[in-house]
């Protein structure tokens, strides 16, 4: 565990990110937990920024998809392309051929396009004509969606949501974060003077240590207990599935890591959980119309769940 690169990475996203400290230290969770971040925030707040400062701090390449109507699964994946010297089909990278990802506005494309990244996703690789090409590793999609402007959009099934590790809001600055973020535009303080702090070796290294992390039986008995706790809220439609539960195992875990400790305690678990599960939950018609809060309900929940003993 190398925590001067770990701690180094930290600072380098904090004095160039000028918002909250928590929604970039989630996003590196999600990085070394080797999850996907959907991101549901009002345009301007910093999304394009926070993906590129990422990709700067590590070594890794950039590419943004700006999803519209018109666009293709073959614009995402990649597609065939005929030589007319050759006689043959080669394959020519989509835009999805990069480390870090900012898929923009996802909620604006078809669902066959949407779903065209699901497998990149689950996978780490895309298939085109029969044959799979690998990705890139380390492999990251932020995807982005307006949470106001639903005129024209096409709002991701369930399915899809649920590949997401983390659904994550930045929100607007607080006035000391906005007046910083002008003074740096005024001294031009910009995402180009990021430097890597770290490699793509040692980003990957550091994904296999924290795939070690332990948890004890303890911890683990706690997460299935608030899994299983969300499975029977009246209401919610439906409770957390098993894919919900791996994907709070395995952000627990970064989150240990990223603290500089080899095992989970409840508290990491608790930090993660809600971004975790709140977008696989979908309240009923009848909760809706007592307008009743996600989050709220899932706080309440994680303070029914049984702490281990020791903990």
């Amino acid at each position: 565990m190398d925590n001067e690169k770990i701690e180094s990475l930290k600072a380098q996203l904090h004095e160039y990110f000028v918002g909250k400290e928590s929604v970039a230290e989630n996003v590196l969770t999600c990085l070394l937990a080797g999850g996907h971040i959907l991101m549901e925030d009002v345009p301007g707040v910093g999304k394009t920024t926070l993906a590129r400062i990422l990709a700067r701090s590590i070594d890794c390449d950039f590419g943004r998809i700006q999803f519209t109507p018109d666009t293709l699964p073959g614009d995402v994946t990649g597609s065939s392309v005929y030589n007319m010297k050759t006689g043959e089909f080669s394959y020519r990278e989509g835009a999805v051929m990069h480390q870090i990802i900012l898929a923009d506005e996802i909620n604006r494309t078809s669902p066959r396009t949407q779903a065209s990244l699901l497998e990149a996703m689950s996978e780490g690789q895309v298939s085109v004509d029969g044959k799979t090409y690998p990705l890139p590793q380390p492999f990251l999609v932020i995807a982005t969606q307006n949470p106001v402007e639903f005129l024209g959009t096409y709002p991701l099934p369930e399915a899809q949501m649920d590949r997401f590790m983390m659904r994550l809001s930045i929100g607007y600055p607080d006035e000391a974060e906005e007046i910083r973020l002008a003074k740096n535009f005024l001294e031009g303080k910009t995402v180009k003077e990021v430097k890597s702090v770290c490699s793509t070796d040692d980003i990957i290294a550091m994904m296999k240590e924290t795939e070690a992390i332990h948890l004890s039986d303890g911890v683990i008995s706690y997460i299935r207990d608030i899994v299983k706790l969300s499975r029977e809220e009246k209401n919610f439609v439906a409770g957390a599935s098993p894919r919900a539960m791996l994907s709070l195992i395995r952000a627990s875990q970064a989150k240990a890591y990223l603290a500089g400790r080899d095992f989970v305690k409840p508290d990491d678990v608790k930090a993660v959980a809600v971004n975790v599960l709140h977008h696989r939950l979908s309240l009923t018609s009848e909760a809706k119309i007592r307008k009743e809060d996600t989050d709220r309900i899932l706080n309440e929940l994680i303070l029914k769940a049984k702490i281990p003993v020791g903990a």
